[in-house]
C-alpha cells in the first residue's frame, strides 16, 4: 500500500469516527471531505491537505468578531460586515461550476463559494465568537440562521450576508425548488445533514462531467461512511465501478446490494442481479 493510500484510509477512518461521535464537528467533517479533491501539499509535510491552517484560519476569523451577548439581529450584522464585506465572502454563478466551490479549504481561500460551503464557514466563525448560529437548509438554497429557532434571523452568506426576511425565503424557495415554505424547512440542520448535502452537491457536479468518475467515487464513498445514508448509494457505487471498468468489484457489489433488497423487493433483486450477470460478461 502506496504511503497516499495510507493516508486516505487514516482520513476516512478518522472521517467515520467524527461523523459517528456524539457531537461530530462540522469543521472537520468538511474539512476531511476537502482533503479527498485537495493535492496534497509537499512543502507542508505535517498539513499535507491544510486541515490545521483551515482550523487556525477560522478561529483567526472568529477573532475578529466581539465576543459576548448580543441579539440575534446584531450577530448577523457584525457577520455580514466582516465576512461579507471586510473580507469579500460570497458566490456567483460561475462558482457553481466548480468543484473548488464544494471544499472547505477553497473555500476558505479563494473566499467564494457555494451557498452551503459560505454557509458552513459563517456558521464556524460565528460559533467560535459565542453566536447562537446555525444552518438552515432550505431547499436549493442553503442560508444561515442565529437566535431563538422561533423568532430567528436570516441571512444569506451566498448573497454577502443579506438579511432574509420570511417573505424573501418564501419566494428564495419558490424560485429554487419551486416548492411552498413550510416550517420545517426553517429547523436547525445537523452537522451529518450538512455533510451529506454538500456530497450530494459533488455527486451531482461529477454527473454532469462523466471524465470525473474519480470525484463521483470519493463523494459516494464518503456518504457510504455517515452512519445514516441512502441505501440505494451501495447500488449507485457498484454501477460507478461497472461504468470505470471495475467489473469484478462492481458486479459483486450488486449480487451484495440485490441480497438486500430482495426480501423487500424481489423483482428489483432479480434485475439487479441480471445487471450484474452482464457486467461480469463484459470480461469475456
Amino acid at each position: 500500500m502506496s504511503a497516499q493510500d495510507t493516508g486516505q484510509a487514516g482520513r476516512r477512518r478518522r472521517f467515520a469516527d467524527e461523523a459517528r461521535a456524539e457531537r461530530p464537528d462540522l469543521a472537520l467533517l468538511c474539512l476531511l471531505l476537502g482533503a479527498e479533491g485537495e493535492p496534497a501539499d509537499p512543502a507542508a509535510p505535517a498539513d499535507p491537505y491544510g486541515i490545521d491552517a483551515a482550523q487556525v484560519e477560522l478561529d483567526r476569523l472568529a477573532g475578529l468578531l466581539p465576543y459576548g451577548a448580543r441579539s440575534a439581529r446584531a450577530w448577523a450584522s457584525a457577520l455580514a460586515e466582516l465576512l461579507g464585506g471586510r473580507c469579500g465572502f460570497a458566490g456567483g454563478p460561475a462558482d457553481y461550476q466548480r468543484l473548488d466551490s464544494s471544499l472547505l479549504q477553497r473555500v476558505l481561500s479563494r473566499r467564494r463559494g457555494l451557498p452551503i460551503l459560505l454557509s458552513v464557514v459563517w456558521t464556524e466563525v460565528a460559533r467560535r465568537a459565542g453566536a447562537p448560529v446555525y444552518g438552515v437548509a432550505l431547499p436549493g438554497h442553503y442560508v444561515v440562521g442565529f437566535g431563538d429557532p422561533a423568532e430567528q434571523v436570516l441571512a444569506d452568506p451566498f448573497a454577502g450576508g443579506v438579511p432574509l426576511s420570511g417573505e424573501d425565503a418564501a419566494l428564495m424557495v419558490a424560485g429554487t425548488s419551486g416548492a411552498r415554505l413550510e416550517a420545517s424547512m426553517l429547523v436547525p440542520a445537523g452537522p451529518l445533514e450538512t455533510v451529506l448535502r454538500i456530497l450530494n452537491n459533488i455527486r451531482a457536479w461529477a454527473t454532469a462531467r462523466p471524465e470525473r468518475t474519480d470525484v463521483a467515487l470519493w463523494a459516494l464513498e464518503l456518504s457510504l461512511l455517515l452512519p445514516s445514508h441512502p441505501a440505494r448509494l451501495r447500488y449507485e457505487r457498484a454501477q460507478l465501478l461497472v461504468r470505470r471498468g471495475e467489473f469484478l468489484r462492481g458486479a459483486a457489489e450488486m449480487e451484495e446490494y440485490a441480497e438486500v433488497v430482495d426480501g423487500v423487493e424481489p423483482t428489483a433483486a432479480a434485475e439487479i442481479r441480471r445487471r450484474a450477470q452482464a457486467a461480469r460478461a463484459l470480461l469475456n
